[in-house]
């Protein structure tokens, strides 16, 4: 069925009480706004709308603090750039034009509620510029009037999102946190099953960092639900961090039990193929403690096997004068992937902790810093230039022809260019906006304009208001429709300006339409000209940033280091997937890449956690010079460049380890056995780069297997646990 019928002829439950809601918080702001005499009541109106998109009484709050807190900055903004230049409109046109650059660049770098304050900074100190340019005695009252409008907005939104059918941010949470672990767990299973469908490992991983980015920017919003929130928030950052170190494991394994399996013995392929069969079976699984139980058999499972290979080995094998039986019992590469089977679980265990704590945080408490999220500076600087250029353009037009409503072309060109800038493509979400805001010029003038004009009172002016808001907020409810429907409803109330001194005249009302329309046809020529960055040039800075980060890690302290490499990693993986679809099936490799820098971080920061602590000034030089190669050699190999440095640094960083009595022999084996592979799955991404298509980077491919180098996941969890939830090791 068409969502256009699905919105209109089946709503569901959810669908009318939100719009429902939505529509009571509006009148009241309407109601109120009138009747308080404010200037321009409709911003009271539009400010309930925005606040109404993600009703969750948290957000609701969270987002109003957020524009309030813009429109405060702005309002100051824009009355010291009047103080300064109230005679100069041309000076004053000029900082304007800096400052809504500074805004846009400021709100590309951040995410979620902080950016709307940011673009709100702009919005507000360019209507108090514009329309204190005739009236610039009366500045202060007009930075006072547009607060107080947003403000009523922001009271009557949180009112009713409080009150009425309230949506609470924990259960959207918990309903993202169950999407993460369950899609994680199922693309467990694909990696430890050896999928070969590249296509289905990557929906699957997909699938899972789609939610928990959204989780990671939702969760702050918890804050506002009471004492419990926080701890949400932190649950939130625990459940990130091990998903993306789960994530980076499982291709590990998936690599080295594909191509060493012959190496391996058979019973750890049986091991694996159980472990795909339990979290297959722990996705599936209606709660947490069912899942926990399955993956606690594992792990006693994987136990009991790791005693049984070592002595079927010992028991095979001869043990020489001299040879201890710990070295023969297994290999370093079994014992390694021994290892990796046992980590798998212990994330995946830490997991399920952080899910039963976002949902109920006091049973079980959970710590974690905050993450750092990707900025790409560059994007931000080309979505502040275009932004000044379509207000440029549009001030420059309202200044040659004096025209009465340039300031609203001038607000739609604002706000458009800075609120679909960020987008994954911004020029057609302009015109998606403009098409509803087309097809709110009819509506408004049948409702706003001819009925209008034969009513009187605040009654009629809602029953004739209310059916349009209505329809649009309806139809905003589905995320398929929010485009159009939230322009239609924006575009009914822009049109009609509701308010106790209404303008019902026909050109007037052509006037304002027209406004709308070369505002935002403005803001899609904008997106048109000055398009993003390019694919490629946004893979290069991707993989770039990668390596960035790889040379970064050892200049931070810990918890800081993998805070920021974490945060970072999910989203360019999402940012890769994405330019993998625009590429054919067998070209396909810009994920595995983004999977192979993330398992070399991981790797690097467990070699920190087993480090860190040991002295020496030669074994830090050492550990810096390796972390430094790999980021060189992740970089080289992604253009087909075999890595150089990884094998020497990495002996150097060994041969440091000589006069560390407090590392044993076993420790000092799995580094031993991590700088080999690291250099071997180095070299597979370079040669696969090189085969694939060696002129190109958009077709730039890897193949890398990852380990680290031993049950550091404990040090690990203490670090995030208060509680003592199972261990992996």
């Amino acid at each position: 069925m068409s969502p256009w019928f699905e919105a209109y002829l089946t709503p569901s439950a959810a669908s009318l009480k939100f719009a429902t809601k939505a529509s009571l918080a509006m009148l009241m702001a309407l109601y109120l706004a009138l009747w308080f005499d404010l200037e321009r009541p409709y911003w009271a109106l539009i400010s309930a709308a925005f606040l109404q998109i993600r009703p969750m009484s948290g957000m609701v709050i969270e987002k109003g603090l957020s524009q309030l807190g813009g429109t405060l900055v702005g309002c100051l903004a824009g009355v010291a750039i009047m103080a300064l230049f109230g005679q100069a409109p041309l000076p004053a046109l000029t900082l304007l034009t800096l400052w809504i650059m500074s805004c846009t660049y400021a709100s590309s770098l951040h995410r979620g509620n902080a950016a709307y304050g940011c673009i709100m900074g702009a919005v507000t100190a360019m209507l108090i510029v514009v329309i204190g340019a005739s009236r610039p005695d009366g500045i202060f009252a007009i930075a006072v009037a547009r607060l107080s409008e947003l403000a009523l907005g922001a009271l009557c939104a949180t009112l009713v999102s409080s009150l009425l059918w309230p949506i609470r941010v924990r259960d959207h949470l918990a309903e993202q946190a169950d999407r993460v672990v369950n899609q994680a767990f199922l693309h467990g299973a694909q990696r430890l099953a050896s999928s070969a469908d590249l296509g289905a490992l990557q929906e699957s991983l997909t699938a899972s960092l789609e939610p928990l980015t959204q989780l990671e920017a939702d969760s702050q919003a918890a804050c506002f639900e009471g004492p419990e929130g926080p701890g949400r928030l932190r649950a939130s950052h625990v459940l990130t961090r091990r998903t993306l170190h789960l994530v980076a494991r499982l291709h590990a394994l998936q690599q080295l039990l594909k191509h060493a399996g012959t190496r391996l013995d058979p019973r750890l392929h049986q091991l694996a193929a159980d472990l795909a069969d339990g979290f297959h079976d722990a996705a599936k699984e209606s709660g947490v403690a069912q899942a926990r139980r399955r993956l606690q058999a594992l792990r006693r499972r994987a136990m009991v096997e790791e005693e049984v290979i070592e002595d079927g080995v010992v028991e095979a094998g001869d043990i020489g004068e001299g040879e201890t039986g710990e070295d023969e019992a297994a290999s370093p590469l079994e014992r390694r992937v021994m290892h990796g089977l046992r980590e798998v679980l212990g994330h995946a265990l830490v997991m399920l902790d952080a899910r039963e704590a976002i949902a109920h945080p006091i049973d079980r408490r959970l710590r974690a810093a905050p993450l750092a999220w990707h900025r790409d500076r560059l994007a931000a600087a080309l979505n502040a230039l275009r932004a000044g250029l379509v207000f440029l353009t549009l001030a420059s037009f309202w200044i040659a022809t004096g025209w009465d409503n340039g300031q609203v072309a001038m607000l739609m060109g604002t706000l458009g260019s800075a609120f679909f800038a960020s987008r994954d493509d911004p020029a057609a979400a302009a015109l998606t906006f403009a098409k509803g805001m087309l097809a709110a010029v009819p509506c408004a003038f049948l409702f706003g304009h001819v009925l209008l004009a034969q009513a009187s009172g605040f009654p009629l002016l809602a029953l004739l208001l209310l059916p349009p808001l209505f329809l649009g907020l309806l139809g905003a409810a589905d995320p398929r429709l929010m485009g159009y429907c939230l322009a239609f409803t924006i575009g009914n109330i822009l049109l009609t300006m509701p308010g106790n001194g209404m303008d019902f005249s026909f050109d007037g009302f052509l006037n304002r339409a027209i406004a709308v329309l070369v505002g935002l046809g403005t803001v899609v020529a904008g997106f048109r000209m000055i398009p993003g960055l390019g694919p490629g040039l946004r893979r290069r800075r991707l993989v770039g940033a990668i390596a960035r980060d790889l040379r970064a890690l050892p200049t931070s302290t810990l918890h800081e280091a993998e805070g920021r490499f974490i945060g970072h990693m999910a989203d360019r993986l999402l940012h890769l997937a994405r330019h993998d679809d625009t590429l054919p099936e067998e070209r396909r490799h810009l994920f595995a890449l983004g999977l192979t820098g993330l398992d070399v971080g991981y790797a690097c920061l467990q070699l920190r956690r087993r480090l860190d602590d040991l002295p020496g000034t030669p074994l830090d030089r050492a550990r810096r010079a390796f972390f430094a190669a790999l980021a060189d050699a992740f970089a080289d190999s992604a253009l087909g460049r075999m890595p150089i440095d990884v094998r020497r640094t990495g002996d150097d960083l060994v041969a440091a380890l000589d006069d560390q009595q407090a590392l044993s022999a076993h420790h000092r084996m799995m580094i031993v056995g991590l700088v080999e592979r690291l250099d071997l799955a180095l070299a597979q991404q370079a040669e696969r780069a090189r085969a694939t298509a060696p002129a190109a980077l958009a077709s730039m491919s890897v193949t890398g297997n990852g380990s680290t180098t031993d049950n550091d996941q404990e040090n690990e969890s203490e670090n995030e646990r208060t509680t003592e939830p199972p261990r992996p090791a």
